[in-house]
């Protein structure tokens, strides 16, 4: 999509947040049962975005998101803030919300911007652009619209200010962008403080979206009703669930910017092409002592990535389906690449061989159709959307943003479960909807 038309839309949701917000509800009065923000996907660098209301209804600030980063930040100098208060260090607050010391802003070249002396120092890093950035933490009020799982419903101003830092480290980020929005599970996470604050069920769920040429796809907060039209039914009904894995290691011990935090880890059990297992070996799926191994799931990966003995085996496997189905091998910029002419076309994209992951405690395997495992790089070339992550990977499987692409995934941490949809595709649906009031 050109930028021009990327701007356009971006414009229009602004435009459209704005409306809504000249009319913010009365929390104290009413209770939204939902909230939900939009999603695109940057075609270019190929990030999924969304957009907060910050300080006032029509501060539309752009992030890019990343499901296993912590804190919020963006580009403070951009935007007019006029209820912005910093958060001092050696309070209850900054404990709560991880801060790990006073601020020194005369140790910093440069100085971020707003970087507050005695602030509560927070560490946070742009991973696109490898850099990571002290600076202390704020908070300022969130404008957020409610849904019933339908359509866009009133705009809510939060009860509490929303936690967040400031920095011009936004390099590498889809354009626009001013920064990133972390979705680990901690208590400066927006669906831990919107769950809170509305005193919603601490769920949240995305439904990422394939393009963004015409309706984004959502962010929702507060579980279900999930509805994706013409679908009639609650997607929330018909998940495959699987418990989340605890990290081993303890992360305030061995901090670096790399650790894990609260990731999303899962365990699985197999994987299965065309319905015959891909041998491998399995320990590689546990999580060691030492915190290697196990699967986790990634905005920030745009493919699929398999410690190196498992994607081996993988590619194996699927070449030999795809000699059975007649798929002719070509060059490509990944290692298993098919002329496109070889291959029909059905409502779940090319008809290539199924991938179907089988995950712990599980009644059914995820399957995965051409549409997310197969990625067009001309018009005469579809590729097998998974890479090689290495011999010694800190996660042997990393299920990347390509994958979940018009999947509804759930994180109930309430019961500390996720929740994986069947392909919307498959209900003639997809997770690019129009939700207008």
């Amino acid at each position: 999509m050109s930028s021009s038309n990327r701007h356009s839309l971006i414009i229009l949701f602004s435009a459209l947040a704005f409306f809504s917000g000249s009319n913010v509800a009365n929390s104290e009065k009413t209770q939204p049962t939902g909230l939900i923000f939009p999603i695109r996907k940057d075609t270019e660098t190929l990030q999924y975005y969304t957009t907060l209301n910050i300080s006032k209804p029509d501060n539309s600030v752009q992030l890019v998101m990343a499901l296993g980063d912590q804190h919020t930040w963006f580009n403070c100098d951009d935007f007019d803030l006029p209820t912005y208060k910093s958060i001092s260090c050696n309070t209850e607050k900054c404990k709560r919300y991880r801060g790990y010391d006073c601020m020194d802003c005369s140790l910093l070249i440069p100085v971020p911007p707003r970087c507050i002396n005695n602030g509560c120092a927070v560490t946070y890093a742009n991973p696109y652009a490898l850099q990571a950035v002290n600076n202390s933490l704020a908070e300022d009020a969130l404008f957020v619209q409610s849904t019933n799982g339908v359509s866009v419903g009133l705009t809510y101003k939060s009860p509490q200010p929303f936690p967040f830092s400031c920095s011009d480290l936004v390099r590498y980020l889809a354009s626009g962008s001013k920064g990133m929005i972390g979705l680990v599970n901690t208590t400066t996470s927006l669906h831990a403080q919107m769950s809170s604050q509305f005193n919603l069920p601490h769920k949240f769920a995305l439904c990422l979206p394939s393009t963004s040429e015409h309706f984004p796809g959502h962010m929702f907060i507060g579980g279900g009703p999930y509805i994706f039209p013409p679908y009639s039914k609650n997607i929330a009904k018909k998940l495959i669930t699987t418990k989340l894995v605890s990290y081993p290691v303890d992360t305030d011990k061995i901090y670096t910017i790399t650790d894990p935090y609260d990731e999303y880890f899962i365990d699985i059990k197999s994987i299965s092409i065309d319905k015959k297992l891909v041998p491998f070996n399995a320990s590689f799926l546990s999580i060691n002592k030492d915190g290697f191994g196990g699967t986790t799931f990634s905005t920030k990966t745009p493919y699929t990535s398999l410690q190196t003995s498992i994607y081996t085996a993988f590619i194996s496997a699927f070449s030999e389906a795809a000699a059975h189905r007649k798929m002719k091998r070509v060059d490509g910029p990944f290692d298993l690449c098919f002329n496109a002419t070889s291959i029909s076309r059905s409502k779940t994209g090319p008809v290539v061989p199924h991938i179907d992951i089988g995950f712990a405690g599980a009644k059914n395997d995820w399957r995965l159709y051409g549409a997310n495992s197969m990625v067009s790089v001309s018009e005469q070339v579809l590729c097998l959307a998974f890479y090689d992550g290495g011999k010694y990977p800190r996660t042997s499987v990393i299920i990347g943003g390509y994958q979940l692409e018009n999947y509804l995934i759930e994180f109930d941490l309430v019961s500390s479960e996720v929740g994986i949809s069947s392909s919307l595709l498959t209900r003639n649906t997809t997770c690019s909807q129009s939700r207008a009031i």
